[in-house]
C-alpha cells in the first residue's frame, strides 16, 4: 500500500503546549519540544499505510529550526514529506507553518526506521 507523499496535520496551541509548561523556557509560546512532537506525528501518519501487521517506526535523527514563536491559541499546521526511503529507514522533509498569517515556524528532518514493535521491546 503506498502512502500520500505529504501528510500534513494540523493544531492549536494550548496552555499545555507552551515553553513553561514542557520545561524548555518561561514563555507562553510554543515549546520546541511539543512542535517537533507535532512533526513526528506527522511523519509517523506517513508512514502507516506502510507499515507491515506488528511494525511501528521508531525517530533515529531530528533536525530542526524553529523560526518563529507562536501564541496561545495559534492553529498551526504541520507537514511531513517523504524526502527518501531505503528498505526500512525513512527521511522525511518536515515544516510548520501559522495558518493564519502563513508565516513558516519551523523547518527540518526527521529520519525514523521501520522496525518489529515486539523484537524492539523485547531487546530493552
Amino acid at each position: 500500500m503506498s502512502r500520500p507523499e505529504t501528510t500534513t496535520l494540523t493544531f492549536v496551541v494550548g496552555d499545555d503546549d507552551t515553553a513553561a509548561a514542557v520545561g524548555s523556557g518561561s514563555l507562553p509560546v510554543l515549546g520546541t519540544p511539543r512542535l517537533l512532537a507535532w512533526l513526528e506525528a506527522a511523519t509517523c501518519a506517513g508512514l502507516v499505510p506502510l507499515l507491515p501487521e506488528g511494525s511501528t517506526s521508531v525517530g533515529t535523527r531530528v533536525q530542526l529550526e524553529h523560526l518563529a514563536a507562536s501564541p496561545v491559541g495559534a492553529e498551526v499546521e504541520v507537514s511531513a514529506s517523504s524526502a527518501y526511503e531505503d528498505g526500512r529507514l525513512h527521511r522525511f522533509t518536515v515544516s510548520a507553518r501559522d495558518t493564519t498569517s502563513g508565516k513558516v515556524l519551523a523547518a527540518g528532518e526527521i529520519t525514523r526506521v521501520v522496525v518489529d514493535a515486539e523484537r524492539f521491546l523485547a531487546r530493552l
